[in-house]
């Protein structure tokens, strides 16, 4: 398994839009269209945002993109690790860890010293457990977390 950066492996575009556009946009009005357009835009991106993708070859594992914001209630908190997301036969491996590593190093790498997430209060403690320190309950449905580097 390796890390790449999405500009580098722009064919997982579709795949990642897809999954993504599944799991959090499908009920809103963004079309699969408009957001793979995005991804696509992430791809072409130097700095942020950016995107970062596990695979096998060919094989798409997971993927994640470092975005300026992604809770529109706290615009002055940047940058967020985003749309976390690993196929269902690969959970379980420690991939989502890898990937936000592999995003809060870029972050840091850019010269951020911390890094922000939201999460359903379903999901928190998984990022509690993974050394993401609860900033905020309840903002809009969503807990805030951060993770210095």
């Amino acid at each position: 398994m390796q890390i790449s950066p999405l500009r580098d492996v722009p064919h997982f575009v579709p795949r990642i839009a897809q999954r993504a556009w599944q799991a959090w946009w499908q009920e809103t009005d963004v079309t699969l269209q408009d957001y793979q357009a995005g991804v696509a835009a992430i791809a072409a991106s130097a700095g942020i945002p950016c995107g970062f993708v596990a695979h096998d070859g060919g094989r798409y594992l997971g993927s994640v993109f470092l975005i300026e914001n992604d809770l529109s209630a706290r615009p002055t908190l940047t940058p967020w690790i985003a749309a976390l997301w690993v196929e269902e036969d690969a959970r379980r491996q420690g991939i989502a860890a890898q990937l936000m590593q592999h995003a809060q190093d870029s972050a840091a790498a850019l010269g951020y010293a911390k890094v922000y997430l939201c999460a359903s209060r379903d999901n928190a403690p998984y990022y509690a457990a993974r050394g993401f320190d609860l900033v905020e309950r309840d903002v809009g449905g969503l807990d805030v977390f951060s993770r210095s580097a």
